[in-house]
């Protein structure tokens, strides 16, 4: 794993963002070119994730140009299918014109995939699940949310599809919310166009071991992406890359190099607060010396450990490897 890795981020690293309280914003809104062009500032970013449809007034002509100026390309197109529109859901809506508006917007990033000549289409149904006990018929839920992603994966055949699940919020239970669960769900398409994307703090957030949920879809050769950031398990804090997870971050990225993994190391960050470009190459630092640190890592003495199955044993064989990687 000696070659440096090929690093991207999902462009909504470069936007402005609001909450519950700071309801005017942390900053001016950003343009979907203005994103791109902060990306570009990074330095060692090669590929981003686009949202689709664009801010307004950006067409895709321009957002191909301003690709092709910064030499960046399109790794994903992200539908947002989670606004005020799909409150309710975009596959699993109880009305049928709402999951058709947001089938049409899947579409859209589909052709804009294409266009831009990027590798997925990412979904992330945020609104598809439900807040309270009896709110939905379980059976329903789940013909609803498998057949309508089995209809959009066999419309586009030529395309990739990758489901970035999530266990909660903006709903309290979402329904594609742990590896296994999503897994299970593929199965049910019968369909070999749709894969996962698993992001690393959804996976904390969730409760799992990111490194474990990633050899699951390893196994079942549904792992075609991946976003890294950070969280205190509590909630999707969405912060910089190792601050708070160094060793479990680690045994990620293991595990990716001792199946061969290849794919981009992409960043999923929300820098309320930072400057949003310092906080990607920050991440981007520390991934080079955890790269570093895996090209380091004793990897017979740890088989020995795991082999005795020997917590310590196995601990001081990373540490080793961590404590010298930022040299």
């Amino acid at each position: 794993m000696s070659n440096t890795p090929v690093f991207g981020a999902g462009l909504w690293n470069f936007a402005t963002y609001v909450d519950r309280y700071a309801t005017d914003g942390y900053g001016e809104p950003r343009s979907t070119i203005e994103q791109i062009e902060l990306a570009a500032e990074v330095g060692d970013i090669s590929y981003v994730d686009l949202n689709y449809p664009f801010t307004t007034g950006v067409t895709l002509d321009d957002v191909k140009a301003a690709l092709e100026r910064t030499g960046l390309k399109a790794i994903g197109v992200t539908p947002d299918i989670y606004l005020r529109e799909h409150q309710l859901g975009a596959f699993t809506n109880p009305d049928p014109n709402k999951r058709a508006s947001a089938m049409a917007i899947m579409q859209g990033a589909a052709d804009a995939v294409r266009e831009l000549g990027a590798r997925y289409v990412k979904i992330w149904p945020g609104q598809d699940g439900f807040d309270y006990p009896f709110q939905v018929d379980y059976k329903e839920l789940n013909r609803l949310a498998v057949e309508g992603m089995r209809d959009l994966a066999k419309a586009n055949p030529d395309l990739k599809f990758v489901i970035e699940y999530k266990p909660r919020e903006p709903r309290t239970h979402m329904f594609w919310s742990s590896a296994a669960k999503t897994v299970l769900g593929i199965q049910q398409m019968g369909v070999d166009n749709v894969g996962v994307l698993l992001d690393f703090g959804h996976a904390l957030f969730g409760g799992e071991a990111p490194a474990e949920a990633a050899q699951l879809l390893i196994d079942h050769g549904l792992l075609w992406g991946m976003d890294v950031n950070d969280n205190y398990r509590g909630w999707d804090d969405d912060m910089v890359v190792g601050t708070v997870h160094i060793t479990e971050i680690f045994e990620f990225f293991y595990t990716l190099k001792k199946n061969g993994w290849e794919g981009v190391w992409q960043l999923d960050q929300f820098p309320f607060r930072e400057d949003v470009v310092d906080n990607a190459r920050t991440s981007i630092r520390f991934l080079k010396a955890l790269h570093r640190a895996l090209d380091n890592l004793d990897e017979a003495a740890l088989a020995d450990a795991q082999a005795r199955q020997d917590p310590l044993a196995a601990q001081r064989v990373v540490q080793d490897a961590l404590l010298t990687c930022m040299a």
